[in-house]
């Protein structure tokens, strides 16, 4: 595959887990913090698929709890990278819960996180751009520079205060 022309689909991750006695809380829900680990992996994994070197969290935008995740469920994260940005990215991921039993696919939880390649130093590094080929990846970029210039304007203001 070539570097520079690289499409979403190139650096997609799908993670599949049970969840077990020991990512839940009192009321049998997966762990928030259990849930954001996994979310981290899957979209580290997605950056650094796309650039090729190691990719780092640099902030983490969005983090949606839409619907519980239960005990004996299994959770599908996808994680894949909407825009690049210089030497960040911005990666979305996607968690479903499934119920075995029925089959059920519920939406549960969406984030969108910035990771930052980094070369053999440890210093940021050039990613190659990502060509969006389909009309829903074409959303997810459009969309990803608005987030990025929120982002920006909070962080100007942050230093402000």
């Amino acid at each position: 595959m070539k570097h520079d022309n690289r499409t979403p689909k190139d650096s997609q991750v799908e993670m599949t887990e049970m969840v077990l006695p020991n990512d839940t809380n009192t009321l049998g829900n997966m762990l928030g913090g259990k849930l954001m680990h996994l979310i981290d992996i899957a979209a580290a994994i997605a950056g650094a698929r796309h650039s090729n070197k190691v990719a780092v969290t640099a902030s983490v935008d969005e983090l949606n709890f839409l619907h519980p995740i239960k005990l004996g469920e299994v959770v599908i994260l996808r994680a894949s990278v909407n825009r690049v940005f210089n030497t960040s990215m911005e990666i979305g991921v996607k968690v479903f819960s499934q119920n075995l039993r029925t089959g059920e696919l519920i939406h549960a939880n969406s984030a969108y996180l910035t990771f930052v390649a980094l070369d053999d130093n440890g210093k940021p590094a050039r990613i190659a751009p990502i060509h969006p080929g389909d009309e829903e990846e074409m959303r997810r970029y459009r969309e990803a520079l608005e987030r990025r210039e929120r982002r920006l304007q909070h962080r100007k203001h942050q230093k402000k205060a």
